[in-house]
């Protein structure tokens, strides 16, 4: 059964080219390890986090600061960057049974926890328990009930066909020991400060600016080559292009300046950009779940969706490395089989429209005020937009979206603040727009966007931490177009057709994510220090230093030079 009928291999673009750049002086300050002054071995990395690490290793916390893939193991490992079978992890073999109901797992033989203890199949079925009892938790809305046959069997089974759950239950479920978190008090809530896990790393040692992870000596695979992996916490992405051109860092994804001559600019590093997530104005959507505020109005939205000027933001916030997107969230070229015929536009408009945008707020009730904002019942059509302080890219994209959608009436004003209180705020609804990214899920196929950010069983009232509908978008009919894909095989493209047309035009309609473009994310890499990077040739995981878990895929795969 192929998970991947309609899959294509992810756009890729290699944007460097041999030229001297504005950085060329600025570059060869560290050692002739490609600029890195740390020691040889170890792998430094940047997140992009803005402002200090919190000690959270919980790999189910939206705050976690690492862990997925790295410390706690998936049972298998999905490639979304191209089409690969299932890598096994903790699992070696899995199999449905004829209708879809019942998923039997072989695990693999011989693995041990970091303090030694021995992994089985009942920590996959504590695991999947856990789940099933902690709602925050679940935001897979995993509905199974596991059952271990032996030390190194399970099946979990399912009242309905749950084909699509596979992915994710394989995939995007970090095992945890029943040792430790069985007497936790409550696992939605506790940081895990001292993780333990199975993976090909452990945590060796913290502080708020930096924490590092050693190789696992005792890891299934064998102990990594890479010894230690050192996780810097900078200011935003500014300070993430000095310390790269400084050779402070070895590894990070993020933009930095003059893009298209990265490679000349910096000697000894390489860079790869890769399109999958979309980058979204995130929406406090739903009055009746206790959103409040104009975005609360379909027609609000869509009106900013045409008030856009995506052609000038592409050039003045992200370097033209971002690509055209579409309103129904398939991405255009990986997707391509899946975009609705039935969207009003196969792709977002690239320029502004603000006659259509006007046309839309008026056919609403809005009216234009005597300061050139409109209003409505007393309302002005004025909203806040959080943004992470020093993540350029974005700062620059609300700022010139402020200027855009005044053409239009409309008023918007950047709120920025640090990462952690963005993210906090996402998820409890305490925001009217938020500048986003949308993760593409387990495995190369639009369902995983749709169940995700538009399930309502992903989402809570205003107040309650929603993960990851953040919008509060709740429509009947996607719901039930979801449920029916998750039981149709895969394989079977013409029955799941009608279904992606329904969810497609829905929310091109309905807006709870107002799409902005397909962001290109362009990771950068010390290629004289480490051996064994993905490349757009060879894209054996997706190459940022934030997706996990392929994050943990790239540094099984590295060896230092010695240089």
């Amino acid at each position: 059964m192929s998970m991947h009928a309609r899959w294509r291999r992810i756009r890729t673009a290699s944007i460097g080219v041999v030229s001297v750049g504005l950085l060329a002086t600025a570059c060869g300050g560290g050692s002739d390890n490609g600029g890195s002054s740390a020691d040889s071995d170890t792998l430094i990395v940047y997140t992009g986090l803005a402002g200090d690490w919190p000690r959270v290793f919980n790999p189910y916390l939206p705050t976690v600061s690492e862990g997925p893939g790295t410390i706690f193991e998936p049972l298998f490992f999905y490639n979304i960057a191209r089409q690969d079978d299932p890598a096994p992890r903790l699992g070696t073999e899995y199999a449905w049974n004829d209708d879809g109901t019942e998923l039997s797992i072989t695990l693999r033989e011989g693995v041990e926890w970091s303090d030694g203890e021995p992994f089985t199949a009942d920590d996959v079925a504590f695991t999947l328990n856990m789940l099933l009892e902690n709602e925050a938790l679940n935001t897979q809305n995993f509905q199974g009930e596991p059952t271990v046959v032996d030390d190194t069997h399970l099946t979990v089974s399912f009242e309905e066909p749950a084909y699509m759950k596979a992915p994710d239950l394989l995939g995007k479920t970090w095992i945890v020991p029943e040792h430790i978190w069985g007497e936790l008090e409550d696992p939605g809530t506790d940081q895990i400060p001292e993780p333990v896990g199975t993976g090909p790393f452990t945590l060796q040692e913290f502080s708020p600016q930096a924490f590092t992870l050693a190789a696992n000596e005792n890891y299934w695979d064998g102990a990594p080559e890479l010894p230690e992996v050192r996780y810097v916490a900078l200011s935003g992405n500014q300070a993430g292009a000095d310390a790269l051109a400084a050779g402070e860092i070895d590894f990070q994804t993020g933009p930095v300046p003059d893009m298209a001559n990265f490679e000349a600019n910096h000697e000894g590093y390489k860079d790869v950009t890769v399109h999958a997530f979309q980058m979204v104005l995130d929406t406090c959507s739903n009055a009746e779940l206790g959103c409040t505020g104009p975005q609360t109005d379909p027609a609000v939205r869509q009106a900013i969706y045409y008030a856009m000027d995506r052609e000038q933001l592409n050039t003045l916030a992200f370097q033209n490395t971002a690509d055209e997107m579409s309103p129904g969230f398939a991405l255009p070229e990986r997707d391509a089989g899946y975009v609705s015929a039935d969207l009003e536009n196969q792709t977002v408009p690239m320029n502004a429209d603000i006659a259509r945008a006007q046309e839309i707020l008026e056919g609403a009730g809005w009216t234009m005020g005597g300061d050139g904002i409109y209003e409505k019942d007393g309302e002005r059509l004025s909203m806040t937009v959080r943004v992470v302080t020093g993540w350029t890219d974005y700062i620059t994209a609300v700022n010139t979206l402020s200027e855009q959608l005044k053409e239009a009436g409309i008023e918007l004003t950047p709120q920025p603040a640090s990462n952690n209180e963005t993210m906090d705020a996402r998820g409890r609804g305490d925001f009217q727009l938020q500048i986003d990214s949308q993760y593409p899920g387990p495995t190369p196929d639009p369902y995983y966007v749709y169940n995700n950010f538009f399930n309502s069983d992903n989402t809570v009232p205003v107040g309650e931490t929603a993960n990851p509908n953040f919008a509060r978008y709740s429509n009947p009919a996607v719901d039930d177009a979801i449920a029916e894909l998750n039981q149709i095989n895969p394989a079977d493209t013409e029955q799941r057709q009608p279904y992606y047309d329904i969810i497609q035009a829905e929310i091109e309609r309905d807006m709870p994510y107002i799409p902005i473009m397909l962001g290109g994310n362009t990771s950068q890499f010390n290629s004289a220090k480490f051996t064994g990077w993905p490349t757009d040739v060879n894209l054996y995981a997706y190459p940022a230093v934030w997706q996990r878990p392929d994050q943990a895929e790239i540094y099984r795969s590295l060896e230092p030079t010695g240089e």
